[in-house]
């Protein structure tokens, strides 16, 4: 066999293995984020159907990361999700934004959009806030929880690329060790 047919089969085997741990990282960040939606969700219906101690878990475990305020939150079974509206958003924009990226973007591009989206994304989130905090207007729990999911959806654009190249380097880190072997 020649040295460019082993080569091309090498970088063949390199392909695939890419791609395969591209796909592992999107069903996990997949995965972690439905579960954390789970969570927020299953905080109220825990409480509500005789499971304080579950919880008030998941009530104190999201306390680090979201006021949780009652009257800027959903309400479940008569209790109030894990996290406010906007984190709510957060949360949810970016488990189905993660879901839906494979048809998007090809899980092996690692360059993002540009950052101007970046920048843009939370502006309406800021607008939101703003009109509220100056009395302008009272946000409601719909325009918190839209203008978070939209913030949480466009984050997915940035990360996923991110661990995917960070997949990639550490795979390749492993895979020349493993040859030298």
């Amino acid at each position: 066999m020649s040295a460019i047919v082993v080569e091309r089969e090498s970088l063949a085997a390199q392909a695939t293995r890419a791609n395969h741990r591209a796909i592992v990282i999107w069903a996990f960040t997949s995965a972690i984020a439905l579960a954390i939606v789970g969570f927020i969700i299953s905080a109220p219906l825990a409480q509500a159907y005789g499971h304080p101690s579950f919880a008030f878990a998941i009530y104190k475990a999201f306390s680090f990361v979201c006021h949780q305020i009652p009257e800027r939150s959903f309400h479940l079974a008569g209790h109030q999700l894990g996290v406010c509206s906007r984190c709510t958003g957060l949360y949810s924009g970016f488990a189905v934004a993660a879901l839906i990226y494979p048809l998007a973007r090809s899980l092996q591009r690692t360059d993002t959009p540009r950052r101007l989206w970046l920048i843009l994304a939370p502006v309406p989130l800021l607008i939101d806030f703003s009109l509220t905090y100056f009395g302008i207007w009272a946000n409601t729990h719909l325009s918190r929880f839209s203008t978070g999911a939209l913030l949480g959806a466009v984050a997915v654009f940035y990360v996923m690329p991110g661990l995917v190249e960070l997949s990639s380097t550490i795979g390749r880190r492993f895979d020349r060790k493993s040859s030298c072997m």
